[in-house]
């Protein structure tokens, strides 16, 4: 499998913002990118947060995505390789703006706050190839809110071409600046729709507003 990437360095790259909505979403039966949270879909939830922090703000999807009329609203990156799920939003995303650095998010996280992308961001330096969350779940690098230098997106492109396709194994590493979420709960993945009902009671009981679903 070749990526068709090269590595580029990029240390001062200006940051550019991706919202991953690829995913097949499988087990929620519906797609996670158009579900409604506190009256919004968690995608323009998503990009509204992305684009105030970034130099440019684009969508990633699949081919057969394309003529979505929620995700037509934004700039896209269709992904350019099968079946590589969320890694190959983010090698087209590099292929697109090689220069570029990603501050990248999920589109099933609509517990993600401004506050934690700013830490995110705040934390970016010269030796770092990345700045990631470390996930609650397992301690590990989380990669998909995840800020993304060119050296580390070419190094996926080299692990793409060599048959891997996972992120997480890029971000483990000295390169890789790992920070807390300030939130807690950021980093939650809403995958099911019993996860889905559990998020939306919580924004609920914060907002102290009508239960959006």
């Amino acid at each position: 499998m070749n990526a068709g990437c090269s590595p580029v360095q990029g240390q001062n790259a200006s940051l550019f913002g991706l919202v991953l909505t690829g995913g097949l979403s499988q087990r929620m039966g519906a797609d996670k990118a158009a579900l409604s949270y506190a009256g919004q879909p968690q995608l323009v939830r998503a990009f509204t947060l992305l684009s105030a922090r970034v130099a440019a703000c684009f969508v990633s999807l699949r081919a057969a995505q394309c003529d979505d009329p929620l995700r037509r609203q934004y700039p896209i990156i269709v992904d350019t390789l099968d079946e590589c799920g969320p890694t190959a939003g983010l090698v087209a995303a590099h292929m697109a703006y090689p220069e570029a650095a990603w501050l990248v998010l999920a589109c099933d996280m609509p517990l993600m706050d401004g506050a934690s992308l700013d830490a995110l961001i705040a934390a970016r330096g010269p030796h770092y190839h990345a700045v990631a969350f470390r996930s609650g779940y397992d301690g590990l690098p989380e990669p998909l809110c995840t800020i993304w230098e060119p050296a580390a997106l070419a190094l996926l492109c080299q692990q793409v071409a060599a048959g891997g396709v996972s992120p997480r194994r890029v971000l483990v590493g000295e390169a890789t600046r790992i920070v807390p979420a300030c939130s807690p709960e950021a980093l939650h993945n809403v995958n099911t729709g019993q996860e889905r009902e559990r998020v939306v009671e919580m924004m609920h009981k914060r907002q102290g507003g009508p239960h959006y679903g």
